[in-house]
């Protein structure tokens, strides 16, 4: 059992779901309240921070809880935040709000979060959005335990002396029980058991448990899975506690379809990778399933329902965890119509100075993908860096090092793409159903709304202008250079052909059947017209 707390939420069988009264309930909730923010300084937390400010015009303090990283001081990282391009229009309208955000100096993997004498400056919050975890697939146990879990459980532990909190919200994901098929709105039972796992990172030496995680693990394919997924176990079994918890699962966040701006997107996970990657031309070959379901979810869709839920959170007062699914599957696109709305937009509106001409296409089976990917990526890669070596060409970046993030990436993308996945969103659908027309007139929960091909168009553009900080009125020298790179591209595969044809040529039996072939066809092509002329 866990906090101190006397008093605990009574158990009752169901809360029944009151209706609405008229007016934007989000608004009015959040207006004077205190928030407290982990992960604040991430893509998603951004734009909690953005629709936080822009649509509670009257939100009390935004506690963000911030590290020193990079030989940066929260206090600097806070001002840097401050000056995002995320917040360009609450400068512009209304400056003043971002005056509300204050940092918590702390950091999730310390004992106590590492805020101990700053625990009184959160006495007033009211809601707490968790978000803060490593995202890398491959992280060690002993660290994917650290960031993810244990996070979660020294948060409850500060959230239990909180005494005006009325929600926690516990950010997941949606593929923490990949094994399955069809993901309910429910905590899963445990991969294991939360008490010998905590023993286990502690108690076994590093080289040993690495050794031993893939087997440990399973069913899970990696440890950002297993840990998530013994995260919302922590959650679950926290029941001593005088606040109520909601687990929110996005699924793949990309960029904004309106907010803050059509297509913003700051981070090269998963398809934004891609994109960039492609348009560049480093990457040419990608795993992806076509017809699979690319469950893709914008960013100000999964933020505006994770505002909605922290609200549903704290006026239904459930003793039980409740999960939220966030999900497009109401409105489903496809790994193949990503892959040809890359190809679509990619040369409409070009990145500057790509090194070959974007042509990056998806492939099923993964041992073609790797044949591929050593031949069109990793050989070519590796010459042309030793090539500007030779010549001492600098390159901001080394194109060996940018090769082997492509195929992380892309190992990391077939997880995901070769691959589907139903996910119910009962209780999203029905806390739609539940807001007001006022609040749908500002917060956007319905993946209906979502125009593929449209949305396709602006991630291309917003990876553009938003993440690789390309300017406008640079896309036409862009088009230029991608037109020359395309007479490149067809110049090389023009070479190649005659290259292979010269020497399937070299072997006698193919020689003489090919040039069998060609007279067979000239005598056939001369009889026809002789028969044609003396008709």
């Amino acid at each position: 059992m866990h906090g101190n707390q006397s008093t605990v939420i009574k158990k009752s069988k169901m809360v029944a779901r009151p209706k609405s009264p008229v007016g934007a309930l989000l608004p009015q909730f959040y207006a004077g309240r205190d928030i407290f923010i982990t992960g604040a300084t991430g893509f998603m937390g951004k734009v909690l921070i953005e629709r936080l400010l822009s649509t509670c015009p009257d939100v009390g303090r935004l506690h963000l809880l911030m590290r020193s990283k990079k030989g940066e001081t929260p206090e600097k990282r806070l001002m840097k935040l401050k000056q995002s391009q995320v917040f360009d229009i609450i400068r512009q309208q209304n400056p003043s709000q971002l005056d509300k955000l204050s940092f918590i100096q702390g950091d999730v993997a310390q004992p106590g979060l590492g805020i101990a004498n700053d625990v009184k400056q959160l006495q007033e919050v009211s809601v707490v959005f968790h978000s803060a975890a490593t995202l890398k697939f491959d992280e060690p146990l002993p660290s994917a335990v650290e960031q993810n879990v244990l996070s979660v459980m020294r948060l409850m532990d500060i959230c239990d002396t909180l005494p005006n909190l009325q929600a926690l919200v516990h950010v997941s994901t949606a593929y923490c029980n990949p094994e399955l098929n069809v993901i309910e709105e429910k905590v899963y039972a445990a991969p294991a058991p939360l008490p010998r796992l905590l023993a286990l990172v502690e108690a076994v030496p590093a080289p040993l448990l690495a050794s031993i995680t893939p087997q440990y693990i399973k069913p899970k394919p990696n440890t950002y899975t297993f840990t998530k997924a013994m995260a919302e176990e922590a959650v679950r079994s926290r029941v001593n506690r005088s606040y109520p918890i909601a687990i929110f699962r996005p699924t793949i966040v990309v960029s904004s379809l309106k907010n803050p701006y059509p297509g913003w997107i700051e981070n090269l996970n998963g398809p934004s990778g891609v994109i960039a990657a492609a348009g560049k031309g480093l990457l040419h070959v990608f795993s992806r399933k076509p017809g699979a379901r690319a469950d893709l979810l914008p960013v100000d869709i999964a933020i505006d329902t994770l505002l909605a839920v922290g609200w549903e959170t704290a006026v239904d007062k459930l003793p039980e965890v409740r999960v939220y699914n966030c999900s497009t599957y109401e409105n489903p696109t496809t790994w193949g119509e990503f892959e040809a709305a890359l190809k679509m937009y990619l040369t409409r509106y070009p990145l500057d100075g790509c090194l070959w001409y974007p042509s990056g296409s998806g492939v099923e089976n993964r041992y073609a993908q790797k044949i591929l990917e050593f031949s069109l990526q990793t050989v070519p890669l590796h010459i042309a860096e030793y090539i500007m070596r030779a010549l001492g060409v600098k390159m901001k970046i080394s194109l060996i090092t940018a090769e082997q993030r492509l195929r992380a990436m892309n190992d990391v993308l077939a997880f995901f793409a070769l691959r589907e996945w139903k996910f119910k969103t009962d209780n999203v659908e029905k806390l739609r159903a539940r807001l007001t027309p006022s609040d749908a007139a500002i917060y956007n929960l319905d993946p209906r709304s979502i125009d593929w091909n449209d949305h396709y168009k602006n991630f291309v553009k917003g990876t553009r202008k938003y993440l690789l900080k390309e300017k406008d009125q640079d896309i036409e020298e862009a088009r230029k250079h991608a037109n020359r790179m395309y007479l490149l591209h067809k110049g090389v595969i023009f070479f190649v052909m005659i290259l292979l044809f010269r020497l399937i040529l070299q072997n006698k039996t193919v020689r003489e059947i090919v040039y069998g072939s060609l007279r067979l066809l000239l005598s056939l092509l001369f009889a026809t017209y002789t028969s044609v002329v003396e008709a």
